[in-house]
């Protein structure tokens, strides 16, 4: 930059020599010297300002990879409430856009200011080498240029706060509704219009902003040109009364004229570059809102790696509240030993998804410890601990790649053979590889082109390759029919088998079998023990069990419920012996 303004220096310079030397003496190879002077200069500034212009988008480009980066990292740090909340569009808005305008700001904006300094500075001493007096009166009319600029940056500071916030709502609406369950929700309902006119809404908020922000200041940049046009004339004025007194050479006034220009172009540049750097702060204020953020849940500082476990869990006195709310759980003592299967039932809101989200430590108790294998939770890492633990939910989640990538995701160093293997094992090898590519087959957006029996055995196996000690299912069974869930329980015993495995269920005969079963309402374990104990106290568990029951079996409720009318023989009989038919 010093060396480009240096450069652009030289042209007044060759002008003042041609005016007062090579002109009066008639001294053409002066001449032709100083002319090739003034076209040599610039050029070479350009070249230079090319090599500058690189070196200032390779800064701004490594600042957005890097706040990406910790964009994207903060995010997954971030406890899961935090999506839960979170408006749709709003996180890639933040990955995207906020920091694509910090980039520009760093590669553009910074480095304007610089080098408009620069170029201001090296001006300023070369007009007061030419001749102070003139200097004086060329530079007067500066701070002009300065008086405004705060009020003008606060205004366009908070239009482009504003602007961001639309932005985020309106790629939230484009996430939602462009989506695979939003785009079918929209067709179902033959909403297109309606989601049409609420894009239309907020793109035209987005438009009226943009309209705003154009025009503040615009009395502000007829003022700077204006100040322009008065440098020049009053030095004219000034200058030309010295030249007529013989106190100035004329080459002296054309020289610092002709400098003029790089006198007020960097002055009025830096005072738009403040404008548009007060602009910019809403930019950097939504990225360090998020990097200043901290997550619920962190390693400590002296945190161990947990080494491979047992699997024994105890809960120890744990109470549990989401944001200062009514506690989800309360004060609950329990030990399930290594190797057990442990049912958790309840009605909707007990707590079950809780108690299991805290021994994956997603959240740590508010009170209370979590241990596994005697070792508090909090005092390990947690990668080391969810290296012990898997996850089969509900809604299974698959990326928008191959089979074998899902898969791998399980264990990433596993070879094709044991994918395969596990594929097998969770009845679901022969599906795949009657795929057009196999298991290279790309599986859609959130894995749709499988039914929702095949992405929970696809679930199943990408467990058992990670090969848990410790195995949660999250109503893993809730969403398929009868038959579905029958294949998916034959799939489910190579996994369950030698692990302590906690199953999250609604239907009860998924876990009538299991080593304990955990009954929790409004937060608290009110009942524990084994299928024939529960059933004999006659308590919570009983109640739940025969009402799912009459409910199975009540005339008209298989025809209409559909996914829901898993029927067993034993549940039948078990709750008086009543008949029921599939037809």
């Amino acid at each position: 930059m010093v060396l480009a303004a240096a450069l652009n220096l030289a042209s007044p310079w060759f002008v003042k020599r041609i005016v007062d030397l090579a002109l009066p003496n008639r001294d053409l190879r002066l001449l032709w010297l100083c002319c090739l002077g003034m076209i040599a200069g610039p050029l070479l500034a350009g070249l230079v300002r090319v090599a500058q212009k690189y070196g200032a988008e390779a800064i701004g480009q490594d600042v957005m990879l890097d706040l990406r980066t910790a964009l994207y990292e903060r995010f997954h740090a971030m406890p899961f409430a935090f999506f839960t909340k979170q408006q749709p569009g709003e996180a890639v808005s933040h990955v995207l856009n906020d920091v694509q305008g910090v980039g520009d700001v760093m590669s553009g904006t910074l480095a304007d200011i610089a080098q408009n300094v620069i170029a201001l500075l090296s001006t300023i001493a070369f007009m007061i080498a030419l001749d102070w007096r003139l200097a004086l009166a060329a530079i007067a009319a500066l701070p002009l240029f300065i008086a405004p600029t705060r009020r003008v940056g606060q205004a366009r500071k908070a239009v482009k706060r504003r602007t961001q916030a639309r932005t985020s709502e309106l790629t939230g609406i484009i996430t939602e509704t462009l989506s695979v369950s939003g785009a079918l929700l929209v067709k179902v309902f033959d909403h297109a219009d309606v989601e049409v006119q609420r894009f239309r809404r907020k793109a035209d908020e987005l438009r009226s902003l943009a309209l705003e922000q154009s025009l503040v200041g615009r009395w502000f940049r007829m003022l700077l040109g204006v100040t322009e046009s008065l440098g020049p004339a009053i030095v004219f004025a000034f200058g030309g009364w010295l030249v007529v007194r013989g106190e100035v050479p004329l080459g002296t006034i054309v020289a610092l004229v002709t400098v003029m220009k790089r006198l007020y172009s960097p002055a009025s540049d830096l005072a738009s570059v403040h404008v548009d750097l007060m602009t910019s702060y809403a930019y950097f204020e939504r990225v360090f809102a998020v990097l200043d953020r901290t997550a619920s849940a962190q390693d400590a500082s002296a945190a161990t790696a947990l080494p491979r476990i047992s699997g024994r869990i105890e809960f120890r006195d744990v109470t549990f509240t989401y944001d200062g709310a009514s506690p989800a759980l309360s004060h609950v003592d329990c030990t399930i030993a290594e190797g057990t299967t442990v049912g958790i039932v309840g009605p909707s809101g007990a707590g079950k998804s809780t108690l299991a989200a805290l021994v994956l430590r997603l959240y740590d108790p508010t009170t209370g410890t979590v241990l596994v294998d005697g070792t508090d939770t909090r005092t390990v890492t947690q990668s080391s601990l969810r290296a012990n633990i898997a996850v089969v939910t509900q809604e299974t989640f698959l990326f928008h790649t191959t089979v074998l990538e899902n898969l791998r995701y399980g264990r990433p160093d596993a070879s094709r053979v044991d994918i395969e293997d596990a594929a097998r094992r969770a009845q679901i090898h022969h599906t795949i590889a009657a795929l057009p590519d196999g298991y290279d087959t790309v599986v859609g957006e959130r894995g749709y082109r499988f039914s929702a029996g095949e992405r929970q055995r696809l679930a199943i196996a990408r467990a058992i390759l990670k090969n848990p000690r410790i195995l949660i299912l999250d109503e893993a069974t809730s969403a398929l029919d009868s038959v579905s869930e029958r294949q998916m329980q034959e799939s489910l015993a190579p996994l369950l088998e030698g692990r302590t495995n906690l199953i999250i269920a609604h239907r009860l005969s998924t876990i009538r079998d299991a080593d304990l079963i955990l009954v929790l309402d409004h937060g608290s374990v009110v009942e524990q023990g084994t299928h024939e104990d529960l059933l004999a106290r006659n308590g919570c568990y009983a109640w739940l069990w025969r009402s799912q029951a009459r409910r199975e079996t009540r005339p008209g409720v298989l025809a209409v419920t559909g996914v829901n009318t898993a029927i067993d023989d034993d549940v039948v009989a078990d709750a008086g012996g009543h008949a029921a038919a599939l037809v």
